[in-house]
């Protein structure tokens, strides 16, 4: 990593080894690469599983699919346009975060990104754990069981294969983002030969697709949620958005290593947005010829591998087992890695940080999110993208429209310059956060706590239904308008620093 040097040293509590921008050595990612790291990602078990919601909230199968598909295409954009930073400038997003946050307040957006990783590495820790548990019971024979655990909710087996999981994907916190690099791109072709043989199975045994292709949407007249179309489809799109949101983010963790603008570009459009969509269509047709087969639906990749017969039920298991590690990993741990190294650069590395993710995952008890589909969608997934909308309205407006994609680099390590504002906080993006939030929170409140906050005015529920794309426009607008008025004293700045790339 390079070392800032123009303008001074850089702040210890600034800097670290981890958090400097990339050389042009380490500049390493091709196209190929961020298309493997997209489609590696996409192929997982909470993904294929989002069209289930969908379908069980009233959907045909042709409007879960598109529904998938529209919200990666949109959360596409600020992806593109937050990775662009981390091309040019090779810094993380933590740091990036520190141009409109302020050298301290960048800590704020840092830390809620952190923590929402912590939940979604902890969420896919626990499927996991559920196929390390259901692959035992295999071998043995029968499934395991027994009394659930005060407290926890889960039974003692289940607490060990969780355990066991998370133990594994240590070993790729100790070696760092480059050994996730390489799993991500030698598994990710595995993942789609897999995918089809799937398909190809299921409709072979269902002799067809389905009932589920021939069911029409509820919404229809005289279905049974007739007219209510829309007042599904909006929270519904709102979710599939916040399912990518934490990655909008910190997708410059992972730019700062590409060759190219254009490689992270192409990467990224053809590694997104159509695999999604594509796995929505899968996990369609595979649960629909599972309806013939086992006369219900079988929404749970984990429950239709453990009845697979034979050297099947094995092979598919292992494959899921390393395909949720590799997603796990380039998802939900670099990031907060990087996140938590921001707060305290001085003790916390990027190895400690994910040390602390992989900590916290525990504490969170991620298998308590997933008892209900309300849970999962209306409070875990809506919830926290109305807190990370407004952070991207914010990162974007900053670098677009008031730095116009020039950062000073040097002055993102130092606790003195133009990025220091007052005590290392800008206020403006204080104030912007805050209001981009707070018209989300009753609403949040309302789906998250019902039996306490049984009641709400239309109004909020409607507004906590845009949450992220609420959030995302208020923040916005409230920054620019706030660093307009301030404009006269961010004159006179230093040149910024032209990156070498």
């Amino acid at each position: 990593m390079t070392t800032p040097s123009h303008g001074g040293a850089p702040a210890a509590n600034l800097w670290n080894e981890d958090l400097a921008p990339t050389t042009l050595a380490q500049r390493t990612w091709r196209w190929y690469h961020f298309a493997a790291l997209w489609v590696g990602m996409v192929m997982c078990i909470p993904a294929y599983t989002l069209a289930a919601s969908l379908i069980e909230g009233g959907m045909s199968w042709s409007q879960a699919v598109l529904t998938v598909f529209l919200g990666n295409a949109i959360v596409l954009v600020p992806m593109l346009l937050i990775g662009h930073a981390g091309a040019k400038y090779g810094i993380p997003y933590a740091v990036m975060a520190r141009a409109s946050f302020g050298t301290r307040g960048a800590r704020l957006p840092a830390l809620l990104r952190a923590i929402v990783a912590c939940g979604w590495y902890g969420i896919q820790t626990w499927f996991g754990g559920e196929m390390i548990y259901t692959l035992v019971g295999v071998l043995m024979g029968q499934p395991l069981g027994g009394d659930k655990l005060p407290v926890l909710g889960i039974n003692g087996a289940q607490l060990v294969c969780f355990m066991i999981f998370w133990a594994i994907q240590l070993y790729f916190v100790v070696h760092g983002i480059e050994s996730i690099r390489r799993l991500e791109t030698y598994t990710a072709p595995l993942k789609i030969i897999v995918c089809i043989a799937l398909l190809y199975w299921a409709v072979q045994r269902a002799g067809g697709l389905g009932p589920i292709f021939e069911q029409p949407s509820q919404f229809e007249p005289g279905g049974k949620k007739a007219g209510l179309f829309w007042a599904v489809f909006w929270p519904s799109l709102t979710a599939m958005v916040g399912f990518w949101a934490t990655l909008a983010l910190n997708i410059p963790d992972f730019t700062r290593f590409s060759r190219s603008q254009r490689d992270q570009v192409v990467g990224q459009v053809i590694g997104l947005p159509a695999p999604m969509g594509l796995l929505a269509m899968m996990a369609v047709m595979v649960t629909s010829a599972t309806v013939v087969i086992y006369g219900k639906a079988l929404w749970d990749p984990v429950d239709l591998a453990s009845r697979m017969t034979g050297a099947a039920v094995l092979i598919a298991l292992i494959i899921l087992l390393i395909d949720t590690v590799s997603v796990n990993l380039a998802a939900n741990l670099v990031g907060p890695a990087y996140d938590f190294s921001a707060l305290n650069p001085e003790k916390i590395s990027y190895r400690k940080g994910g040390y602390i993710t992989a900590g916290i995952a525990i504490v969170m008890m991620p298998w308590k999110v997933l008892e209900t589909t309300q849970g999962y969608i209306f409070t875990w997934l809506i919830g926290y993208s109305a807190l990370l909308g407004p952070v991207a309205g914010i990162l974007i407006a900053d670098y677009y429209l008031v730095r116009r994609k020039e950062l000073d680099v040097d002055a993102l390590y130092r606790g003195t310059g133009q990025y220091a504002y007052g005590n290392g906080w800008n206020m403006a993006a204080i104030v912007a956060f805050a209001v981009g939030v707070l018209p989300n929170i009753p609403g949040f409140l309302n789906a998250a706590f019902p039996s306490a906050v049984p009641s709400m005015p239309e109004f909020f529920k409607t507004i906590y239904t845009y949450a992220w794309f609420v959030g995302v426009v208020l923040s916005a607008i409230v920054y620019l308008g706030l660093m307009k008025a301030r404009a006269p004293r961010l004159q006179g700045v230093a040149a910024p620093l032209k990156n070498p790339s």
